[in-house]
């Protein structure tokens, strides 16, 4: 296992999306739109919606397993909740949001009754100040 996670080093980067594909995608992009500024054919156009299409197809492959991984996240939070937090404040933790609560899972159990308190007082409001207000960090090494 790699070092301690925390705020500074939890982003996960995924070295053939982020590094390789990416950058060829965007860089295909940017030679298609040049040769149609360069020389408006048909066949150019054909190839830049091709391109356009390709870069929305890598996206759109990246953000649905995200969007999925945001829901399990935030269903296991919940059954965390009502272990760990008061039945009043597990209750009022209903209220809080999808990114709230995804960033609420870095906290450990001791922290987290107190942090869920100030998000919903509306102390912290941003996934990125919730998780700068995390003390004990509660790694996460399964997100995609």
């Amino acid at each position: 296992m790699a070092e301690q996670q925390n705020y500074k080093n939890h982003a996960r980067w995924y070295p053939l999306v982020h590094f390789i594909i990416l950058p060829l995608l965007l860089a295909n992009l940017i030679w298609a739109i040049s040769s149609v500024v360069s020389d408006p054919q048909t066949i150019r156009f054909q190839y830049l919606l091709l391109s356009v299409i390709v870069v929305l197809i890598n996206v759109a492959a990246r953000l649905q397993p995200l969007k999925a991984q945001d829901r399990l996240i935030r269903l296991e939070e919940r059954l965390r909740y009502k272990d760990v937090l008061s039945p009043e404040l597990a209750e009022r933790a209903s209220a809080l949001r999808t990114g709230q609560i995804i960033a609420l899972r870095f906290a450990s159990d001791e922290e987290l009754p107190a942090l869920v308190s100030q998000v919903l007082d509306g102390k912290l409001k941003t996934p990125k100040e919730i998780k700068m207000a995390v003390k004990n960090w509660r790694p996460d090494y399964l997100r995609v």
